[in-house]
């Protein structure tokens, strides 16, 4: 697990408020795409706005190696010279993230192919095949190099694996990536029946008698065989951390004091890399997240993207390595972000564990695919609303410099699982519409509008210090979590699991007996067959937990049979009509609860009401909705508590404290203006 951090330059440490070093702040500074005379400006910059930290050489390859026996780092040479006689840190990435045209035009067999069989050629980036040797032999001379002559630089505070691995590239159809793949099964199940027994390859005569009869998963005539596609998902994920393992080895090997980081990609719909099983291979966790700008609550999902770092973190603060000052360049219509928006989105990351706040990118760029993505500096330049929100921000994270180290505390977590994930929108389900991490985040939503301090944790995590655990839509499921759920709940915690969770196991495989499978004891109900609702049809329940008669749901349902639990919530119409829709199980001194469908906001608000006041579980603070709080602990009995005002209209917190970003003490309230954020240093509290 992750557990070093950044490695500041002496001068930088000296002058931090905690052993850790300061807050992180910078972004990716991209100098090549600059004339020389622009590099002091920029440098002079970076002092004004409290920049102290910068990553570079992330897309540099066709610069520093312009051939294939040709080497040019005299121009960073000079940069990270600048760099250092302004105080300023770098992130030094190994360069690896795209290949030159000279490489792929040498050496087409390196691009990458689709599922369809398309080459996908030179002309963007990442245009390389995680299975290549040849990609990975030219990457890691590389990154050689750039570790011999940077190794023992004074301006080198960490190094950046690559950029954004898999971004554009994870899933390679390719016949390289074919060759691969039947590598990794045969390490995983040793010999064919293994395989086939897996794979259940009776099934549609798929069964293999050769290896080199395997293919990934490439377009076919119908549903292609579902754990061979699991299994893809796994390898492809698999690929990409050992190319970071493999850079990492050689950067561990020539610089053994320089910590090793990469940027994850935890946002949005990102999902084929699991990232849990790659926050051993780095010494800190860093993480990439840009908002939805049309989403009216992208804040939420901005919260629960940044518990889910820290999750993966396994408890520790971790890197923003990369969000937008305002619009980005990708989406259909890329919106400014509101006055303050960058503040509170910055500092949101902070509250859940952030110990740095980094921005793609410095300069905005004058050409290309990124010209229109917001930048610290933006192409008005520095007489602009947005650059003097950059340099406020840098003077706001100098106050908070004290911050450093401190962890977040929470007492309920939802359980997230990047395989469940996969396997879940795999084709041919009852529900083809399923969407597993909007489904995990209307859970996180819930609890985030009652104020309560949520972790977002793998499923393989130490539960003991939560008094409530969610588990939705857990797919794949094997005793050794139910028996830690089980144990959970028998222990005094209250435990809820939603539909479609306990039904297979790793291998996709049915768990048989009736649904939902690996959980049936631990919740005391037996169902016999799933009875979906269609979209957009609505279906009510009737129960004192979801707010009484009339209560909403949509999207599946399911006829259970009590065992030993007791209905909580009764479907008043739709296919289920009559049967149990919620139910609670007793278990020693705790309880399981069973929710067969996907409720409304209302009424899965009504139902978290009844939940939490079962775990015994408070809001951090009174205050109106809409006021994000998060707590972090640090040393010495002393807390900082964050209160984020989402809203168009000033509130009160009630809340004592002084306020870190201003200086002000607070006696029992705090007022907070319209979309402002206030941070309270204050005696740590119980419970």
């Amino acid at each position: 697990m992750a557990s070093r951090w950044i490695r500041w330059p002496e001068p930088l440490a000296d002058a931090a408020p905690t052993a850790r070093g300061p807050l992180a702040y910078g972004g990716d500074y991209n100098p090549e795409q600059w004339p020389r005379e622009v590099w002091l400006e920029d440098a002079r910059l970076m002092q004004e706005a409290g920049v102290n930290l910068v990553s570079v050489a992330i897309f540099s390859w066709a610069r520093l190696q312009p051939a294939p026996d040709q080497w040019d780092f005299e121009w960073l040479d000079d940069v990270l010279d600048i760099m250092h006689s302004h105080g300023i840190a770098v992130d030094l990435a190994t360069a690896t993230a795209s290949t030159p045209a000279w490489l792929t035009t040498l050496h087409p067999e390196i691009l990458p192919v689709d599922v369809d069989g398309h080459t996908l050629y030179h002309g963007s980036r990442q245009s390389w095949s995680p299975s290549s040797p040849v990609y990975r032999e030219y990457s890691l001379a590389l990154v050689e190099k750039m570790a011999e002559r940077y190794g023992s630089h004074p301006a080198l505070a960490m190094w950046h694996v690559s950029n954004e691995l898999g971004c554009h590239n994870v899933l390679d159809y390719s016949d390289v990536a074919a060759i691969a793949f039947r590598g990794w099964l045969e390490a995983r199940y040793s010999t064919l029946d293994e395989l086939n027994r897996a794979w259940g390859t009776d099934f549609w005569a798929q069964r293999y008698t050769a290896w080199d009869q395997i293919l990934p998963p490439r377009r076919s005539t119908a549903f292609v065989n579902p754990t061979q596609q699991l299994d893809f998902a796994r390898f492809s994920s698999y690929q990409l951390r050992e190319q970071l393992r493999a850079e990492r080895e050689v950067l561990t090997r020539i610089t053994p004091d320089v910590p090793v980081t990469t940027n994850f990609m935890v946002m949005g719909d990102t999902k084929a890399m699991d990232y849990t099983s790659w926050a051993g291979d780095v010494d800190l966790v860093s993480n990439d997240h840009y908002i939805t700008s049309a989403d009216p609550v992208s804040h939420i999902e901005l919260s629960f993207s940044a518990d889910l770092t820290h999750g993966i973190a396994g408890g520790e603060p971790w890197m923003l390595m990369e969000h937008s000052t305002s619009a980005v360049n990708w989406q259909h219509v890329n919106l400014q972000k509101r006055p303050g928006q960058m503040r509170r989105n910055s500092l949101s990351h902070v509250a859940h564990g952030a110990d740095a706040v980094c921005f793609f990118q410095w300069r905005q760029s004058q050409a290309g695919a990124e010209k229109f993505h917001s930048a610290m500096v933006p192409h008005a330049g520095t007489d602009s609303a947005l650059w003097r929100g950059v340099v406020s921000l840098g003077a706001d994270l100098v106050s908070l410099g004290e911050i450093a180290g401190s962890t977040v505390q929470a007492q309920t977590a939802v359980l997230f699982d990047y395989e469940s994930w996969w396997a879940t929108e795999i084709d041919s389900h009852p529900n083809n519409e399923f969407q597993y991490r909007r489904r995990v985040l209307s859970w996180y939503r819930s609890l985030w509008e009652k104020q309560v301090g949520t972790a977002v944790v793998p499923a393989h995590a130490d539960l003991s210090g939560y008094r409530l655990v969610v588990v939705p839509h857990l797919y794949l499921a094997d005793d050794s979590l139910v028996s830690r759920l089980t144990a959970f709940a028998e222990a005094g915690g209250t435990v809820v699991v939603t539909y479609f969770s306990g039904i297979a196991d790793q291998d996709d495989h049915i768990h048989l007996g009736g649904y939902p499978g690996a959980f049936r004891d631990l919740l005391g109900v037996r169902v016999e067959e799933f009875a979906p609702v269609l979209p957009g049809d609505t279906i009510h329940l009737d129960g004192d937990v979801v707010g009484g008669p009339s209560a909403e749901a949509s999207g599946w349902s399911e006829p259970v049979a009590l065992v030993d639990a007791e209905a909580r919530a009764t479907y008043v119409d739709g296919p289920s009509v009559g049967w149990p829709a919620i139910s609670r199980a007793a278990r020693g001194t705790g309880a399981a609860w069973y929710v067969t469908t996907d409720l409304s906001d209302a009424a899965r608000g009504e139902l978290v009401d009844v939940l939490l006041a079962e775990a015994g579980v408070t809001a951090i603070a009174q205050a109106d909705a809409g006021v994000e709080l998060v707590v972090r602990r640090g040393a010495d009995d002393v807390e900082f508590l964050f209160a984020i005002n989402h809203t168009d209209d000033a509130t009160t917190v009630e809340a004592s404290g002084t306020d870190l970003l201003t200086g002000d003490v607070h006696d029992g309230s705090v007022k907070i203006d319209a979309g402002g954020v206030v941070v309270l240093r204050r005696v740590a509290q119980q419970g």
